[in-house]
């Protein structure tokens, strides 16, 4: 499977990898999230790929999101340790792929804010300058271009400074081609307030870069937030339309698949090429958008 070619072509990514590992038993509670099951069971993630796969999807996004350098030295494993787990996440989606009988491998680099652990990836609340995010996602951005995997998920981005920072590790890695994705407060901004517009420009015309669009931000959101970008094929991921209760750290609300469907049949008609699900989307919601859009 190659990339979209023409106006008709659209890709259905996956859902939430870490709802789906939580459905299959997985204990995620840990700031290492869904990349402690490549320490732990990493059979498990195979698995959900392969859920997403029969589901439907075109693209197994890799346990990587939050699988960092220095998350894993935290956790005291040395760096060459830290090299083979992230090198482990994009094997599992290839094997995965490979036994569902194709599709692409995105592997995910997550944002600052992940290893944060404290809500930053929403606000872009850094600690860090421009350089600085260079050289912090710099270790793992190398591992994954040489993993495998046919693209690199740049997802839940909330910052215009770490969105300069992923376009100086493109210009680094010519051979790569990726996506950005990032985290949208409202209809309009990232999570630290920059328009989408501004960040979205950032891309424009890079040939390396196969879709801009946003995820891990409300399905209401959708629609004007595509209204900013142009001149690059769309993705969108949002979540699935609950609410996160951070006082009682729990989810609130009712999450359709059926009216996910139908919202993604209205994404594509508004130009969207890149279609799935990001938090609290299960292969149910990977369903409904392959019965709406094929």
């Amino acid at each position: 499977m190659s990339f979209p070619s023409a106006e008709n072509d659209v890709v259905i990514l996956d859902g939430g990898l870490a709802t789906h590992l939580e459905a299959l038993g997985c204990d995620l509670r840990d700031e290492l999230w869904s990349a402690r099951l490549l320490l732990e069971n990493p059979a498990v993630i195979r698995q959900a790929h392969l859920d997403y796969f029969a589901a439907g999807a075109d693209v197994a996004t890799t346990a990587s999101y939050q699988a960092s350098f220095p998350a894993f030295v935290r956790r005291g494993r040395a760096p060459a340790e830290a090299r083979a787990l992230i090198q482990l996440s994009v094997e599992l989606a290839i094997e995965a792929r490979d036994e569902a009988g194709g599709g692409l491998v995105a592997a995910s680099v997550g944002p600052y804010g992940a290893y944060l652990a404290n809500g930053a990836e929403y606000t872009g609340d850094y600690d860090l300058g421009e350089d600085a995010l260079v050289e912090w996602h710099r270790p793992r951005w190398e591992t994954l271009a040489e993993s495998g995997a046919e693209v690199l998920a740049c997802e839940t981005i909330p910052s215009f400074t770490e969105a300069r920072a992923i376009a100086r590790l493109l210009a680094d890695t010519p051979n790569v081609n990726a996506w950005v994705s990032f985290s949208c407060r409202d209809g309009d901004h990232l999570g630290d307030g920059t328009p989408l517009a501004d960040c979205a420009a950032l891309f424009a015309g890079n040939p390396q870069v196969v879709a801009v669009g946003v995820n891990c931000t409300a399905p209401s959101n959708v629609k004007s937030l595509m209204g900013h970008i142009s001149g690059m094929p769309i993705i969108v991921y949002p979540n699935s339309g609950e609410d996160w209760d951070a006082g009682n750290r729990r989810w609130t609300g009712i999450s359709d698949p059926v009216e996910f469907g139908a919202a993604a049949r209205e994404w594509r008609a508004a130009g969207a090429t890149f279609i799935g699900g990001c938090c609290r989307t299960t292969p149910d919601h990977i369903r409904r958008i392959r019965h709406e859009i094929g």
